[in-house]
């Protein structure tokens, strides 16, 4: 019996890979829903190959496009069509499938990965923001109705997948890996003149615009802290970076005994996408060329947190809680966005999102109204201090 699945952000390079994933396995999975932000052309590309029963697209002008395209025929069945962050929502609660995929970068991607979990479907998650901003809602919902929530972050994957070499009370911490970005060795006089350009050019992976940004910021990693200490409930003190710039050793665990135990392999997200969708089993991919021998040599060395000071931020965050994690995404992706416009400085990045959490009067319990608020007056914020 054929797993069904429902890709969130089929667009993008997360969504390509699961395309890829689902094509080569096509006898176990079957893709029933696809969605993206606003690339309507992308996404009626992947669905005239996999003839989903259900689309969905944050943007309503995009939306439009589509079922433009649609009445033009020749779709029979053609698929149900839902549109904004409310629509994508009803299409994971109406759309039977057995696990969802949740690719859709930022806060867009919130409310659909929160009907996952509410609808009885399991979730692979790709979307970090999605615990950053409402880990503590959605872990406590997860838990209550027995879904299961499967990383599909590469760093996340690699803990989830050394965690099972021992009890969760035998761990002592764990390592999140950062490649380190393009500006690892740069100063800080180097740094304040870096352009989108430069940013962009990522040394190890190919991602989206946003988080190729993150990666260079290290606010990624940042995300990763938060969203780490709500997927293993572990406390902040026992989270951990380090910088490794081969990516090749994804993330470890150090247990009490002094064992630390990691994953290995080439970074190629198709690997933690397969493993997420077939899990427990493993199954076969095709051979990369992967050589410790060609490698040479695994270095490392601690983050530089005068230079980046994300990581410092992220420890700040889960110790003033509530509604301060969705501050610290929001003021992060509208910093990144006015970057990539040429409005802000790189090193700015850091300043304005500082400067907008101290600003912020923390919610200690909040609701998914009081996230959503929070992220508002975020990004204007990050607007108004820009000028």
């Amino acid at each position: 019996m054929k797993k069904k699945i429902i890709l969130l952000g089929a667009t993008g390079s997360i969504g390509q890979s699961t395309l890829e994933v689902v094509r080569r396995l096509r006898p176990e999975l079957e893709l029933v829903a696809l969605a993206a932000g606003s690339n309507w052309q992308g996404l009626l590309e992947a669905a005239r190959e996999f003839r989903p029963l259900a689309l969905g697209l944050c943007d309503p002008k995009a939306a439009e496009a589509l079922l433009k395209e649609f009445q033009r025929g020749p779709w029979e069945p053609a698929p149900r069509v839902y549109t904004g962050m409310a629509g994508l929502a009803k299409l994971v609660q109406e759309t039977p499938a057995d696990i969802v995929l949740g690719a859709i970068s930022g806060a867009a991607g919130l409310p659909a990965t929160l009907a996952a979990v509410e609808s009885g479907k399991h979730l692979a998650l790709a979307n970090k923001e999605a615990l950053v901003m409402a880990g503590s809602i959605l872990t406590r919902r997860a838990k209550e109705l027995d879904r299961q929530i499967l990383p599909v972050d590469s760093e996340h994957s690699a803990i989830f997948q050394s965690l099972q070499a021992g009890d969760h009370a035998e761990v002592r911490r764990i390592h999140l890996t950062a490649s380190g970005g393009p500006f690892r060795n740069y100063s800080r006089e180097q740094m304040a003149h870096v352009t989108p350009a430069q940013a962009l050019r990522h040394p190890t992976w190919k991602m989206g615009a946003k988080i190729t940004i993150d990666s260079a910021t290290l606010m990624n990693k940042a995300l990763e802290i938060i969203e780490a200490h709500w997927l293993f409930q572990l406390p902040p003190q026992k989270i951990k970076v380090v910088i490794h710039p081969q990516s090749v050793i994804h993330s470890l665990v150090e247990f009490v005994d002094g064992s630390t135990i990691c994953q290995l392999g080439p970074p190629d997200m198709k690997i933690p996408i397969q493993y997420a969708l077939t899990y427990p089993q493993r199954r076969e991919m095709p051979p990369s060329h992967f050589s410790l021998a060609d490698i040479g040599q695994l270095t490392f060395e601690p983050p530089d947190e005068a230079r980046f000071p994300s990581l410092r931020l992220a420890y700040r965050v889960l110790e003033d809680g509530g509604t301060a994690s969705s501050v610290f995404n929001a003021a992060n992706e509208a910093a990144v966005d006015l970057f990539l416009k040429e409005k802000l400085a790189f090193l700015r990045i850091f300043d304005i999102v500082e400067e907008v959490l101290g600003a912020h009067r923390v919610i200690g319990s909040p609701s998914l109204e009081d996230l959503f608020d929070a992220d508002r007056w975020a990004r204007e914020e990050v607007r108004r201090r820009a000028g």
